[in-house]
């Protein structure tokens, strides 16, 4: 056999010599697992032998660098060669593939990186075609360093930047391979961990690609979402104590990206929302309640808190409301699962309004209010069903416990409507206040628009305690410069429509809105807990003087006020706390809206309680008699105190010793602690014990009050109120007409039964 010179090692002997191509031609070993014909070599075009020389004999030695530098020149000076080249070496990697020859493979796609980093020309757009074909066949492998050889290069070639885009180019094939790397589940867990992150390294790789193309549009079709959100999420599910952290999530470093899943999963997803734009939002986020659902991330929610903090401190502040409805939307369709789904669902939008409201919350801020008030009555009416329909024995005990997860819903409700409203500007509250107490059901009314057939009067009553809570919460911190502004008719009258009716906790919660309403220079808190003061002057109350418009407030709506503190506190279902919440009510008044006219009508309201307690014509329990007792006390120590009349001051401390000596349980100290001993009457007390309508006149006379009024006893209106409340109404006592001119005559029925403390 003849045999020629071997160019690459040299050999002449005939054992390193095979058969050619064609008769008479050679090929030598090295030459024959390529596939190339020594003798032809010089006849293989010349893009072609500079592939082939990048080669070594053995791989291990890695790339012939002098020759790939020759390459490197020869498609810089010819960059129509380009697309030759690509397609040649795909085809030699091709073969090493299906041979498994992995280190030829490692140099060929090296080869391929630098060509694709130095060359940057038109003529580039063929050559990446070869180039993206050839990292899908080493995607489609199934040996694992292959894979992620492939998504190393697929990420260089992201970071660059062609000159001019692709139109026809698409990652459909490379999107749904990376996240299926994304979901391995190799038997070691090391070469698992180490394909998941190559899985979520090539769709950041996508992500940032496609953006940067004209055809950005594609990556955030639906098709592409679906498999890229949840691949990230899948990932971001290991990230442990998520839920404790405070405000934005932090940057995670650059080796914790390179070797946590769940941190490099979590960047991404950041990285893509915030590169979402107004149309693609919605895009985005609803693959993650999908996953969610699947994964039942609902209950507990820590994972689905977390991944809502991610997205709202990533898009663009002005997009927030988007996600806002989303979450309403997904409440909407989740309406009939467990409670504590729907709980979940909610508390994740609390989450999302709180970070919103930061910023930029859009025209939803109704519709938020709405569907969150549609979803408290639909839980109510759920809860009241199991209340009405349990039975006995086991289903006694499952009705319970849905009705405690009811419970869950409905307060997750109530704290979002009011962080949500109290962190709306105070034009949207005043407007959202509106809102709610619109919805109030009132027995034997239609004003409200809320829906209440289904519910029955235990369902009533409830959504009625979940709506006052939630314009209690709305209320919070809410500073108007006039009360006009913040009690307006349009909202005063329905406001006090609950507080005659006959539940003690409907009337606490009318009055802890009205105190959030008048309570301009936080006083309420200094007020806390009704007591005889012996110094006021020590609270250091602040207030400033009553403008014309609070004056003509009073004026307006003050006997409307003074009516419901007269008849709340005759209520035979009243607690403790509802006296020290009428207390607050009068100091309130008191501080934010008196003048010396309504010094002196609060004064005749405090007279006309405690007359009211000694008559008894409401056949009151004796407690609630005393307690009527040391209310007043409580407060006419505060007022003498307030306005400093010398006199006035000394007559109520006065009595207020006495009692204390004689009949302690005419005071707030004894009377609301536990096992006081009450007194079988009143009749056989000492006058001595009873503020004294004269002594009040005479001591605030001299100091130059006009107190001609203090002789006319104070009698509430009746009006339909009484009747619409349910309440037991003061039908059958006389009725006077409050603004009474000074120089009137008392009725001579109500005189009678007082005037020995007249005198």
């Amino acid at each position: 056999m003849c045999v020629g010179y071997c160019r690459h090692q040299g050999h002449s002997s005939a054992s390193h010599w095979t058969q050619g191509c064609l008769p008479g031609h050679h090929l030598c070993l090295h030459e024959a697992q390529s596939g190339v014909c020594c003798c032809c070599s010089a006849l293989r075009p010349r893009y072609k032998r500079l592939v082939d020389n990048i080669f070594p004999e053995d791989p291990k030695d890695g790339l012939v660098k002098a020759d790939m530098e020759k390459l490197t020149f020869y498609a810089v000076s010819a960059p129509e060669k380009l697309d030759r080249i690509g397609s040649y070496l795909a085809e030699r990697l091709s073969r090493d593939v299906v041979r498994h020859r992995t280190g030829y493979v490692l140099i060929a796609m090296e080869a391929l990186d630098q060509l694709l980093m130095a060359c940057h020309s038109q003529s580039i757009k063929p050559f990446v075609e070869s180039f993206l074909h050839m990292v899908a066949k080493l995607l489609e492998s199934g040996e694992p360093k292959l894979q992620v050889l492939g998504t190393n290069s697929f990420v260089k070639f992201a970071n660059i930047e062609e000159d001019t885009p692709s139109y026809h180019r698409r990652y459909d094939f490379f999107v749904s391979r990376f996240s299926a790397m994304c979901h391995s589940y190799h038997s070691d867990p090391e070469i698992r961990t180490e394909i998941r992150i190559a899985g979520i390294r090539g769709i950041q790789g996508v992500v940032r690609k496609t953006v940067n193309d004209e055809l950005r549009a594609t990556i955030w079709e639906p098709q592409h979402m679906d498999k890229i959100v949840p691949s990230l999420l899948f990932n971001m599910q290991k990230i442990e104590e998520a839920d404790s952290r405070i405000g934005p999530p932090p940057s995670p470093s650059a080796a914790d990206k390179e070797e946590n899943p769940a941190v490099l999963a979590e960047n991404c997803f950041r990285e893509l929302l915030g590169r979402a734009s107004f149309g693609n939002m919605n895009n985005a986020v609803r693959p993650v309640f999908a996953h969610l659902d699947h994964h039942k991330l609902w209950d507990p929610n820590e994972f689905a808190v977390h991944c809502f903090k991610i997205i709202m401190y990533s898009i663009q502040a002005q997009y927030s409301h988007h996600v806002i409805q989303e979450i309403l939307g997904h409440l909407d369709a989740c309406k009939k699962d467990s409670p504590r789904v729907r709980a979940g669902i909610i508390q994740v939008l609390l989450e999302a309004v709180a970070i919103a409201a930061k910023g930029s919350i859009g025209p939803t801020v109704l519709e938020v209010f709405n569907t969150l008030l549609k979803h408290l009555r639909f839980s109510v009416e759920l809860e009241a069903n199991d209340l009405q329909g349990g039975s006995t024995g086991n289903a006694n005990l499952n009705t319970s416990s849905k009705d405690s997860d009811e419970k869950i819903v409905q307060n997750a409700i109530i704290q979002t409507i009011g962080f949500f409203g109290s962190n709306l500007p105070d034009y949207q509250r005043s407007e959202i206040m509106m809102f709610i107490m619109g919805k109030v059901p009132v027995f034997g009314t239609s004003t409200h628009t809320l829906d209440i057939s289904q519910l029955g009067d235990l369902g009533t009553r409830r959504i009625q305690i979940m709506l006052l809570r939630s314009l209690l919460m709305v209320t919070s911190g809410y500073k108007a410069k006039t009360i006009v502004t913040a009690l307006p008719g349009s909202f005063l009258d329905p406001l006090l429509s609950p507080s005659l009716m006959e539940d003690y906790e409907l009337r606490q919660l009318v009055l802890e809105v009205m105190h959030n309403l008048m309570d301009r220079h936080d006083n309420r808190a200094k007020l806390r807990g009704i007591r005889i003061i012996p110094d006021v002057a020590d609270l250091k109350i602040k207030r400033e003087k009553i403008c014309r418009q609070d004056t003509s407030f009073m004026k307006k709506n003050g006997q409307q006020l003074y009516r419901h503190i007269y008849l709340g506190c005759k209520e035979e279902d009243n607690v403790h706390k509802n006296y020290e919440l009428l207390y607050t009510s009068l100091a309130l008044i008191t501080i934010e809206l008196a003048n010396e006219e309504v010094v002196i009508d609060l004064i005749r309201l405090a007279i006309a309680l405690q007359d009211s307690a000694i008559i008894n014509e409401d056949n009151l329990p004796m407690f609630h008699r005393c307690g009527i007792m040391a209310l007043v006390a409580a407060y006419l120590n505060f007022v003498s105190q307030m306005i400093a009349v010398p006199a006035f001051c000394q007559h109520v401390s006065k009595v207020i010793e006495i009692r204390t000596m004689e009949a302690p349980y005419f005071l707030p100290e004894h009377i609301f602690r536990d096992k006081c001993m009450l007194p079988k009457s009143l009749e056989k007390h000492d006058k001595n014990l009873y503020f004294l309508t004269n002594k009040i006149a005479e001591s605030l006379g001299g100091s130059g009050y006009s107190v001609e009024r203090l002789s006319v006893p104070y009698v509430p209106q009746v009006t339909d109120e009484d009747r619409l409340s349910r309440r037991k109404s003061i039908v059958d006592t006389v009725s006077i007409q409050v603004d009474i001119l000074p120089n009137s005559i008392p009725s001579d029925d109500v005189t009678k039964a007082t005037e020995d403390l007249r005198v």
